[in-house]
């Protein structure tokens, strides 16, 4: 450990992150694991960026939306696997406390970012399927546009006010964070400092991030619902189902974890079963959005099969 020091700089330069255990026999099966589902959730949402920027016929408020959400998970996925996967191959689990402030706030950043976002894409999808004759003026590009970047300066905001309060906090031992990642409540609770701020702080916006965001989302289901179930027609139906029905999966998932994690009031007997719901979120989810949301949708496989045809005929 380093001597005090003034301000707010912390007494110790590192923090331990613990991870899923010290067996040396499971750190190369948990590194393949978590490489392949790395792989995956990179190439997928890459997919869909690519098609959705350069195919004319997903150029609409639906896939605009959508290459937001690919963009802002291949930058959420990049923040916490590759450390993880180093750690896993070279054992070294240390993280310097700068670099540790950093990972939480891109972290952060993208979470609260991908809560908007997701409500955002259910109020499109509500204005679609509920008011049809109206949605073209309604989602125009200027609403797509604000509606994306006030997600995304959301996220900024929010992070930036409780980074600057933790910066603030001091450091003086233990260092083992109980995570796989540099996660919001244990470094906060590794401070020496009085934390009753920042963790009201934190407490507070994650409440009003995550809840309201969730309810907006379910309100916009519960009216597309409705609709759907007044279609004469069961082609009708079932074709507006599945225009819905993946992106729910989702938010079921990605919401369901994080009210779990950061909204209800912690136990200390639990940290194992918060690992394992913090998992959810944080790889589930980027995974199973290009595999489900987006590439079972017809018009995005047709829309891949226009660009590798494209690039065959380049040749």
């Amino acid at each position: 450990m380093e001597n005090a020091e003034e301000g707010n700089q912390t007494t110790i330069s590192t923090f331990t992150i613990l991870g899923f255990g010290n067996d040396p026999k499971l750190q190369i099966p948990f590194f393949l694991v978590f490489l392949i589902v790395y792989n995956v959730t990179m190439a997928g949402n890459i997919i869909i960026i690519v098609l959705v920027v350069s195919d004319h016929h997903l150029h609409t408020p639906m896939y605009f939306f959508l290459g937001n959400l690919s963009c802002l998970e291949t930058c959420y996925t990049s923040t916490l696997l590759p450390r993880m996967l180093a750690s896993f191959l070279t054992g070294d689990r240390t993280i310097s406390v700068g670099g540790c402030f950093i990972q939480l706030y891109w972290f952060g950043f993208l979470v609260v970012a991908e809560c908007y976002l997701l409500a955002v894409m259910s109020y499109d999808r509500y204005l679609a399927i509920c008011k049809p004759l109206h949605y073209a003026t309604l989602m125009n590009g200027k609403l797509c546009f604000l509606l994306s970047a006030g997600s995304w300066l959301c996220g900024i905001t929010v992070m930036t006010i409780v980074i600057s309060l933790m910066s603030q906090l001091h450091y003086c031992g233990p260092n083992e964070i109980d995570h796989f990642f540099c996660e919001l409540t244990p470094v906060i609770n590794l401070s020496c400092s009085d934390t009753t701020l920042v963790t009201l702080v934190s407490l507070t916006v994650s409440v009003i991030d995550t809840i309201p965001s969730c309810l907006l989302t379910l309100m916009s289901y519960v009216c597309i619902i409705t609709t759907i179930l007044r279609i004469p027609s069961s082609t009708g139906r079932k074709k507006a189902f599945s225009t819905c029905s993946s992106h729910l999966i989702v938010i079921s998932i990605f919401y369901g974890s994080l009210i779990f994690v950061y909204a209800l009031p912690k136990k200390e007997a639990l940290q194992e079963v918060y690992k394992i719901f913090s998992v959810f979120y944080t790889v589930l989810t980027p995974l199973i959005n290009p595999l489900i949301y987006s590439l079972r949708n017809e018009e995005v496989k047709e829309a891949l099969r226009r660009t590798v045809n494209k690039c065959r005929i380049s040749k």
